[in-house]
């Protein structure tokens, strides 16, 4: 009987643990490919259970923008990093470092952000 009860555990801990991994995979962007935007801080989500940055690039000629969703890590592990809920804000203008996603939008997985006065936010 105790046998049985440890077997059933084990198997309801591993069908949670399913969903958990799944949620964390980085399988649709580019991890061989990094891009740098140089564009303006739309908006910065110091959110759970991962970090948004909205960041406004102009276009070559600039003649037009457009906006890229860049997810960065949750906000434990860039607090660990040196990085606050308070370190980018709206109209700062930055140089942000991504891993493209494969699909080509404009969107990407957080790599590292410059200021333009040339502080490195984070580690």
């Amino acid at each position: 009987m105790k046998i049985k009860i440890i077997a059933l555990a084990a198997a309801a801990l591993s069908a949670t643990a399913l969903p958990a991994l799944a949620h964390h995979s980085f399988a649709m962007f580019d991890n061989q490919k990094e891009v740098e935007l140089n564009g303006t801080v739309k908006d910065f989500q110091w959110t759970n259970p991962h970090t948004w940055i909205q960041v406004v690039v102009p276009n070559d000629a600039g003649t037009s923008t457009s906006e890229w969703s860049v997810e960065g890590g949750n906000p434990g592990d860039l607090a660990r990093r040196g990085w606050k809920k308070t370190s980018l804000k709206p109209g700062d203008k930055v140089t942000v470092r991504i891993h493209p996603m494969k699909n080509g939008t404009n969107g990407g997985s957080l790599v590292g952000v410059t200021l333009a006065d040339g502080t490195v936010v984070g580690r």
